[in-house]
């Protein structure tokens, strides 16, 4: 035990040093105070059969429990793991696979540690609900209430996401960028949970498979209050109208019960992450030739066309002078390295330029989803392939650099211009709303990337707000590229502003390193 606690106390200081951290705690902040948004405002975070219910601690804790569970069962994932890829590049994934420890405690210890930095960007977070409760609760604030509904709430998403994370990294195949993908659809399957028990109220099962908890959540209301009229979320009110107040004691020990079992399920995961461990293995942590492995064969044999094609982009990006060749530069190197994405890129465009006017907006949700995919990897690139010094050696240092690299990734962006120019004929705010987001995007993804120095932060901040934007169309300021056609003028200008100062922060903070 002495030994795992070392561990879990490493894997905790080496978390926190991140940026990404910082960055990921202030989002969440963002997200809470967003979503209980102030009731003089006209606007509450929860209604029950149309009555509003009053913020008191209990409510509360019950909303901001329920944001935090929505994000740190995605963005925690993406949080924790990456440690293998740190171990590798350091040299001490050699240390660690030699020395004499077992394999059941390097899991446990590192699982620990993800499940302990957690616990205190809880922590953090819930500090700041608290003084959202002074300035717009309208009851006193009962701290152990929070503690009640948030460990209720969300210790079995934290452990699943860290256990997820170990479990990810300790599968050679599921380390890179497919690892992170996978996990966001099973992150999205959760949610069936909710429909198993709205579908069928007496169902148990779904409930445990439920780690984000909101299906108990619901099915406690259901029981309390004795209806299935629920608004969870940012909804008006008519302020003269009736109010609810929470019950003191909401949860049941039924409730307990089902996420005591839950937070079980997640541990299990730690078998097989102590079966597959890969122990820093050079032929189980790199990836495999193609000869040895069938499936890739074929991929490369299919993809070998898409090869061909990119093949003149290098050279023609050394005949085009100045920066327009310096970016062409970017974009052939990125789409070299990914032939896949060339492919999707090709197929984004052909659909952009060909849909009849009524599937546009299915392009332009399924074009920005695989379009954050492919350019969140751009700007931590030279870092992790150890080309930084290289690079930024080159005239113009960092700074042109991200200039470059944020312009490559608007060139990547043709499909989504496409779209944007089809609509700037008949909905010309949407196209207005469409080209702000892009460039928003492109702006954060260069500035999360050049500060953490890796893809995984911005891209589940991004794979949030979209699938978040997917489920509530109504809301004009999740409509990210005017998929959802919601956006208004307030919206569109608002991400334009963020854009420009997401693009002027990364660009001050790679001028700093510069002269640095």
């Amino acid at each position: 035990m002495n030994a795992i606690g070392v561990m879990a106390l490493n894997e905790v200081r080496l978390r926190l040093r991140r940026r990404s951290t910082l960055v990921a705690l202030l989002a969440a902040m963002a997200l809470c105070w967003l979503g209980i948004s102030d009731p003089a405002d006209g606007v509450t975070m929860m209604m029950i059969d149309q009555k509003r219910v009053l913020y008191t601690s209990q409510a509360l804790a019950f909303g901001s429990a329920h944001i935090a569970g929505m994000l740190l069962g995605l963005a925690g994932f993406y949080l924790v793991r990456g440690r293998v890829a740190d171990d590798l590049q350091s040299g001490m994934g050699a240390v660690i696979g030699a020395t004499g420890a077992s394999n059941a405690l390097l899991v446990a210890g590192r699982w620990l540690g993800g499940v302990a930095y957690l616990v205190l960007f809880v922590f953090a977070y819930l500090a700041s609900t608290l003084a959202l409760h002074a300035l717009r609760g309208e009851g006193p604030i009962e701290v152990l209430v929070y503690l009640q509904t948030y460990l209720l709430m969300l210790l079995p998403i934290v452990s699943y996401a860290a256990a997820c994370a170990v479990l990810f990294d300790n599968i050679g195949p599921l380390l890179g960028k497919r690892g992170d993908v996978l996990f966001f659809f099973l992150w999205c399957m959760q949610f069936g949970a909710l429909v198993g028990v709205t579908e069928s109220p007496g169902a148990l099962w779904p409930m445990f498979l439920d780690f984000s908890g909101l299906s108990v959540a619901v099915t406690t209301l259901r029981e309390h209050f004795a209806t299935t009229s629920f608004v969870l979320g940012r909804s008006a009110f008519d302020p003269a109208g009736a109010t609810l107040l929470f019950p003191a004691s909401l949860w049941t020990l039924k409730a307990w019960g089902i996420r005591a079992a839950t937070l079980s399920l997640s541990m299990l995961l730690l078998v097989p992450a102590t079966l597959f461990f890969h122990r820093y293995s050079p032929d189980r942590v790199r990836p495999r030739s193609v000869r040895g492995n069938r499936l890739l064969a074929l991929a490369d044999r299919a993809l070998r066309p898409v090869a061909v094609v990119l093949r003149p982009l290098p050279g023609l990006a050394m005949r085009v002078p100045g920066f327009a060749g310096e970016v062409l530069a970017e974009v052939a190197l990125v789409l070299s390295m990914s032939p896949s994405a060339a492919l999707v890129l090709a197929a984004g465009t052909v659909a952009a330029a060909l849909a009849a006017p009524e599937v546009l907006p299915g392009v332009m949700t399924a074009g920005v989803a695989g379009w954050g995919m492919i350019v969140c990897g751009i700007a931590p690139r030279d870092w992790q392939s150890g080309a930084d010094a290289m690079t930024a050696a080159l005239p113009g240092g960092l700074a042109r650099r991200y200039l470059r690299q944020w312009a490559a990734s608007l060139v990547l962006a043709l499909p989504l211009a496409i779209v944007a120019l089809r609509w700037s004929l008949d909905a010309p705010l949407r196209a207005v709303a469409a080209v702000s987001g892009v460039l928003a995007l492109a702006s954060a993804a260069s500035l999360l990337g050049g500060l953490t120095r890796g893809s995984r932060l911005f891209l589940a901040l991004f794979l949030f707000t979209w699938y978040i934007a997917l489920n509530t169309p109504k809301e004009a300021a999740l409509d990210l590229v005017g998929f959802n056609g919601s956006a208004n003028a307030a919206t569109v200008s608002a991400w334009a502003i963020a854009g420009c100062l997401a693009w002027a922060a990364g660009f001050v903070h790679a001028s700093r390193w510069r002269s640095a």
